[in-house]
């Protein structure tokens, strides 16, 4: 019995051991529960008041770059009212020079038009002139104008003004020749084009270069045109050289196509 009662008292201070075990469990996991809790709180509270820091520091901020802006953009307004208005004053200018520009055509379209009915008028007249010295007989190969001027290069532009009206009234094939002549040989200088046609004035125009250690005293035009021929010579003199002639031949302009006149 006493050994029976021994396992007995053994069997009951264990079970009364195991219940404080865990009681003192319980407790302690209570107290990590609010451990956690309080971490979590103090976490939450610095949490939020390192969120409120940053957001007023970003909004601080957001508020200069907006002050800044709007600086900004009120020198920007400026710029760009001072370049409309240049800009507008540039336009004004460009449409008054455009006005300006479409009066100086019409006023130039209108005397051209002025110059074309005059011309028109001039040719009609010319026509029944040269139709009324036609039936008269026409009028014979003649040269009315001789000029031969000095250009750069030892070049030379030759102008001749030649008549003739047939008795048909019709245009006939004229064939110039030019021959420069000294006291004991002569050159003939080749004429381009070589042929024209004539009913009433033809202008032989071109240039030539003089042939070099030639020097011509006289120049000799022969003409043949509707079965006549013509001979004349010309004394070749220099007369007063014109101004503002080009260094080089290449910058001359066209051969003067303009009647020949004594001046």
């Amino acid at each position: 019995m006493l050994q029976f009662t021994k396992t007995t008292k053994s069997h009951h201070i264990s079970s009364h051991s195991k219940k404080n075990q865990q009681g003192i469990t319980s407790w302690i996991m209570v107290l990590f529960a609010v451990a956690l809790i309080l971490v979590s709180i103090i976490v939450s509270t610095l949490t939020y008041r390192f969120s409120y820091r940053k957001g007023y520091h970003e909004a601080i901020e957001e508020a200069k770059i907006s002050s800044d802006g709007v600086e900004l953009n009120a020198e920007g307004l400026k710029s760009i009212q001072l370049e409309n208005e240049i800009i507008k004053n540039e336009a004004e200018a460009a449409k008054q020079e455009r006005d300006i520009t479409l009066k100086n055509l019409a006023d130039l379209r209108t005397k051209l038009e002025e110059q074309t009915v005059t011309n028109l008028q001039l040719q009609q007249t010319l026509d029944i002139y040269g139709k009324t010295i036609a039936k008269q007989g026409g009028i014979p190969l003649e040269i009315i104008g001789a000029k031969i001027e000095p250009l750069p290069e030892n070049a030379f532009e030759y102008r001749f003004d030649v008549l003739k009206l047939a008795k048909d009234g019709a245009p006939r094939t004229l064939r110039p020749k030019m021959q420069l002549l000294n006291d004991t040989s002569f050159v003939e200088i080749p004429l381009q084009p070589s042929s024209y046609n004539i009913a009433g004035v033809a202008r032989i125009r071109g240039r030539f270069i003089m042939p070099k250690g030639f020097r011509p005293l006289q120049v000799k035009l022969i003409l043949s045109a509707g079965g006549e021929e013509l001979e004349q010579l010309y004394n070749w003199r220099f007369g007063k050289r014109k101004n503002n002639i080009p260094l080089s031949l290449a910058e001359m302009p066209d051969t003067d196509q303009r009647p020949i006149t004594n001046d």
